[in-house]
């Protein structure tokens, strides 16, 4: 939980906003700087003369944040955004940029949650009503790699799943 204040009407250690921060927007910030002068170098493949694809992930949450999850919605938000621009700025070497906003989904996370909290988030998927699985994201990964349309795009995966305001 990062809410902004605690009980006692304290606002929340900024380095507690600076970790989420600097994880998910960041983290995917620098793994993109750092990849690109290689791709620029890499030979132009097809009639496109594509040089590849950037795959960033986003989150449910940068649509549908959840009390709580301030500096993750903002930060898997700020993914999301700079998807657009980036595909724009990349577009004069071939590269494409392709993001996926996936909801839940089967990982050693969501392993830890307990019964009760599945069961709350399982009550408002729409279908499938389940959690999402490794290979039906490794499918979409696959499409955005193939699919030289996809570029500039923000994917949810999500089976339809918003999540309420309250639980």
């Amino acid at each position: 939980m990062d809410q902004l204040i605690d009980r006692n009407n304290n606002p929340l250690p900024m380095s507690a906003i600076d970790f989420v921060l600097n994880v998910n927007l960041r983290g995917t910030l620098d793994f993109v700087r750092q990849s690109l002068p290689l791709m620029t170098k890499t030979t132009p493949d097809g009639s496109d003369g594509e040089r590849g694809v950037i795959i960033l992930v986003s989150s449910s949450a940068a649509y549908d944040g959840q009390p709580g999850q301030v500096s993750y919605a903002a930060s898997k938000g700020a993914v999301r955004s700079l998807t657009l621009p980036l595909a724009r700025d990349l577009a004069q070497y071939g590269i494409r940029v392709v993001t996926i906003a996936p909801s839940l989904f089967e990982s050693r996370m969501t392993a830890m949650m307990t019964d009760k909290v599945r069961q709350s988030l399982q009550r408002v998927m729409e279908f499938p009503k389940r959690a999402g699985k490794a290979d039906e994201f490794a499918q979409l990964v696959r499409q955005s790699i193939e699919n030289k349309m996809l570029n500039g795009v923000c994917i949810r995966l999500d089976g339809a799943m918003r999540m309420p305001s309250k639980m």
